[in-house]
C-alpha cells in the first residue's frame, strides 16, 4: 500500500513539473535587434564611419519570394527596393581608421570606446548580445583606394 501511494505521489509530482516547465519555455517570445558599425579604411582620411541601428521593422516575408525552374510556378520577386528601405534609423558618427599619416590608432581606440558605450546602453535595455560578426573589404590595389570594415552586433532578449 506504501509502495501504491508512493508511486502516485511520485507520479503526480512529475506531472505538475512537467507542466510548469513546458509553460514556461511555451510563452517566450525573443525579438532581435541589429546594430552595424561601418568603419571606413580608405586612405587619406576620405571615408565615412558609422555605428547605425534601425527604429523600424520589416517583415522579410513582404520581399520574398518562392523560386523554381518550372516557369508556370516560379514566383518572381516583384517588390520595389523603395518599399524595403529604411529612413528612420539611428545613426552614431565614428572615426575614420586612415587620416592623411596614415593608420590612426587613436581613432580605433576612440570608434571602441562610442561602441563599447553603444553596447552598455543595449544591455540596460534588457538587449544581450547574441552574436557578433565581421568582414572587411579592402583596398585591392593601386587603383583601388576603396575599402570598409563592418561589423554586425546581433542582440535578442524576450518580448514584453
Amino acid at each position: 500500500m506504501k509502495q501504491k501511494l508512493l508511486f502516485i505521489g511520485l507520479l503526480l509530482l512529475g506531472a505538475i513539473s512537467f507542466s510548469f516547465i513546458s509553460k514556461e519555455v511555451a510563452y517566450k517570445e525573443i525579438e532581435y535587434k541589429v546594430v552595424t558599425s561601418v568603419e571606413s579604411i580608405v586612405p587619406n582620411g576620405l571615408g565615412r564611419s558609422r555605428l547605425i541601428s534601425s527604429n523600424v521593422e520589416r517583415d522579410y516575408n513582404e520581399f520574398t519570394s518562392e523560386r523554381s525552374s518550372n516557369k508556370e510556378e516560379d514566383g518572381r520577386n516583384k517588390s520595389k527596393r523603395k518599399e524595403i528601405r529604411v529612413k528612420d534609423f539611428e545613426e552614431t558618427k565614428l572615426l575614420n581608421f586612415f587620416n592623411l599619416g596614415g593608420i590612426r590608432f587613436q581613432n580605433i581606440v576612440a570608434n571602441d570606446a562610442v561602441i563599447s558605450s553603444k553596447l552598455v546602453a543595449m544591455a540596460q535595455d534588457g538587449w544581450e548580445l547574441a552574436f557578433v560578426t565581421s568582414s572587411s573589404e579592402s583596398d585591392a590595389g593601386k587603383s583601388d583606394g576603396q575599402g570598409i570594415f563592418v561589423t554586425r552586433y546581433i542582440f535578442k532578449r524576450e518580448k514584453n
